[in-house]
């Protein structure tokens, strides 16, 4: 489990068939340990020198933007929640719902960005203006829905600390939808077919 506060930036050190490393400087994680990369929930399974690697499955590639990585890419870095930490976003599972595009990222008022995604159809009725998604393992605030697209309010904070400040229209992002808003959904699709 993860909040969504991003811990490091890092960068993408090499990628040869299943394994990915990733370089950042973060305390050394247990073998086994699980390190959001891009809000995607990965395991550690060598770590050496600030160089962390990970082991990516082949439907991990195709169902995320990381199978877009090359080396020298910047990648969002969180490790996992403990107890007693301090939830600063909100619950992230790591486990992407869907890649999506960034169909717009321009200034929208004084150091502030308006980011705007495509959201998939299957995703809509999970997403409301001032609830929160996801991006790339971000936690951010939706602040407009429309029919096949969400947008959000990028703070300069954001965009300096995160993979974001970096990005640019057509750019392929992980979305993951707020867990808690999947649970209320189904919970109320329960409750009305035993009616």
């Amino acid at each position: 489990m993860f909040t969504g506060i991003i811990s490091v930036l890092g960068k993408v050190e090499k990628r040869e068939g299943a394994r990915l490393s990733i370089r950042a400087k973060i305390k050394k994680p247990d073998l086994g340990a699980s390190i959001a990369i891009n809000g995607v929930c990965l395991t550690v399974v060598a770590t050496k020198n600030d160089v962390h690697d990970f082991e990516v499955g082949p439907e991990t590639w195709s169902r995320t933007s990381l199978g877009a990585l090359k080396p020298g890419a910047r990648v969002n870095l969180e490790t996992s929640l403990r107890m007693g930490d301090e939830l600063g976003g909100h619950f992230v599972s790591g486990h992407v719902d869907a890649p999506s595009k960034i169909l717009a990222l321009a200034p929208w008022d004084k150091d502030f960005y308006r980011l705007r995604l495509e959201l998939p159809g299957s995703l809509r009725r999970f997403v409301a203006e001032k609830g929160s998604v996801a991006v790339d393992g971000i936690s951010l605030t939706v602040t407009e829905v429309g029919p096949s697209w969400l947008e959000i309010m990028l703070v300069p904070h954001t965009l300096s600390h995160t993979n974001l400040g970096g990005r640019k229209t057509g750019d392929r992002v992980n979305l993951e939808i707020d867990p808690l808003a999947r649970y209320a959904v189904n919970a109320a699709r329960t409750l009305r077919s035993r009616r």
